[in-house]
C-alpha cells in the first residue's frame, strides 16, 4: 500500500521534483513583478466590471448573446481574482504552502480557464442557433440563459476541484509532475489535451458558422431591405467572437502545450524556463478581451464610454441645477426583415451627443 502525503508542506514535493520555485525573485525584481502584475489585475476588474454594467444598462443588450458575454467578463474577473491569489502565493512563498492551499492556488486558475472555454462553446451553440434561423440573436429566454450561465460555473468549479477531489499524487509520488508537483502527469496530459480538442473544434465551428453568414448575407443582400450596416450586423458579431476566441487560443495553447510536455514527462524540453512566461500570456488574455470588447462593438464602447464620462459630468450638472434628458429610440432589424428589437438609451455622452448609433444607423 503506499504511502499518503497530505500532511507534507510543499517543500517537500518542490524538492522532490527539483521544480524551480524562483528563490532569486527577491528586491527589485520581486516588487517589479508584484507591482506589473497588480496594474494588469487592476485593469482586469475595472474593465470587465465595465462590460457586465454595460450589458446590464443598456437595453439593447438584453439578448443571450450578450448575457453570455457577460458572463465572459465575469470569468476575467474571475481570472484576475485568481492571479491576485497566485501573485502572492508563487516563487519563495510556493514552499510554504499547504497542500490544501496549493490546491486552492491551481484550482483557481483552472476554474477561470474552464469557465471562459465553456461560456465561448456556449456562445458558439447560440451563435449557430441564430445564424440559421437568420437573425441577429437567438430565441433563448432568460431562464435558459440563466441556466446555461448557472450550468458554465458549476461545470467550471467541478473541473477545477478535480485533483482536490483524488485526481493528484499525493498517494503515489512517483508519477508527479514538474510543473505542479502534486498533479499526477496523467491528469495533466488529460487536461491540456481535452482543452486542445475543445479549442481546435470551436475553431471550426466558428470558421463554418462565419462563412455561412458571408454566403448568406451576399445572397440575400439585395432582396432584403434597410441599410447596408443593418445587414452586416450578424458579421459584426461574428467578427467580435471570433476575435475573442482567437486571442484566448492565442494565449492559452502555449501553456497547455506545455502542460502536455510536462505530463508526458519530457525532460529535456526546457519548460521550467518558459512556464512563467506563458502563465503572463495566460494573464493577458483578460486584459485583451474588455479591448476588443469595445474596439469591435461601437454599441459598447458608447455604452461604456457614458457611464466613464458622464458621472462626473453628471455631478456638475446637479450643481448647476439643470440636466437636459435626451431619449433616443432605436430600432433594430435582422438580414431577413422579420426580427424588430426595440431599446431606448437615455443620457448623452459626455457632451459629445448620442453615439449610441454609431454603429447601427
Amino acid at each position: 500500500m503506499n504511502e499518503c502525503y497530505y500532511d507534507k508542506r510543499m517543500d517537500f514535493f518542490y524538492n522532490r521534483t527539483k521544480t524551480d520555485t524562483a528563490d532569486e525573485w527577491t528586491g527589485p525584481q520581486l516588487i517589479g513583478v508584484l507591482c506589473f502584475g497588480t496594474f494588469f489585475c487592476l485593469f482586469i476588474f475595472i474593465s470587465n466590471s465595465l462590460v457586465i454594467a454595460a450589458v446590464v444598462k443598456n437595453k439593447r443588450f438584453h439578448f443571450p448573446f450578450y448575457y453570455l458575454l457577460a458572463n465572459l467578463a465575469a470569468a476575467d474577473f474571475f481570472a484576475g481574482i485568481a492571479y491576485v491569489f497566485l501573485m502572492f502565493n508563487t516563487g519563495p512563498v510556493s514552499k510554504t504552502l499547504t497542500v490544501n492551499r496549493w490546491f486552492l492556488r491551481q484550482g483557481l486558475l483552472d476554474t477561470s480557464l474552464t469557465a471562459s472555454l465553456v461560456n465561448l462553446l456556449v456562445i458558439a451553440v447560440e451563435r449557430h442557433m441564430s445564424i440559421m434561423r437568420m437573425k441577429i440573436h437567438s430565441n433563448l429566454t432568460k431562464k435558459r440563459v440563466t441556466f446555461l450561465i448557472i450550468s458554465i460555473w458549476a461545470i467550471a468549479i467541478f473541473m477545477g476541484a478535480v485533483p482536490t477531489l483524488g485526481w493528484n499524487c499525493l498517494c503515489d509520488i512517483n508519477v508527479c509532475s514538474s510543473l505542479a508537483p502534486i498533479y499526477s502527469r496523467s491528469y495533466l496530459v488529460f487536461w491540456s489535451v481535452l482543452n486542445l480538442v475543445v479549442f481546435f473544434i470551436m475553431v471550426v465551428v466558428y470558421i463554418r458558422i462565419y462563412m455561412y453568414v458571408q454566403r448568406k448575407t451576399n445572397v440575400l443582400s439585395s432582396h432584403t431591405s434597410g441599410s447596408i450596416s443593418r445587414r452586416r450586423t450578424p458579421v459584426k458579431l461574428m467578427k467580435t467572437v471570433m476575435t475573442v476566441l482567437g486571442a484566448f487560443v492565442v494565449c492559452w495553447t502555449p501553456g497547455l502545450v506545455v502542460l502536455l510536455l510536462d505530463g508526458l514527462n519530457c525532460t529535456d524540453c526546457g519548460i521550467q524556463h518558459v512556464k512563467r512566461w506563458f502563465l503572463l500570456l495566460a494573464l493577458l488574455n483578460s486584459v485583451m478581451n474588455p479591448i476588443i470588447y469595445s474596439y469591435k462593438d461601437d454599441e459598447m464602447w458608447a455604452t461604456m464610454k457614458r457611464m466613464i464620462c458622464c458621472s462626473s459630468e453628471d455631478k456638475s450638472q446637479e450643481r448647476r441645477s439643470s440636466r437636459i434628458p435626451s431619449t433616443v429610440l432605436c430600432r433594430s432589424t435582422d438580414i431577413s426583415g422579420h426580427y424588430i428589437e426595440d431599446g431606448i438609451i437615455q443620457g448623452t455622452i459626455c457632451g459629445k451627443g448620442d453615439l449610441g448609433d454609431k454603429g447601427n444607423s
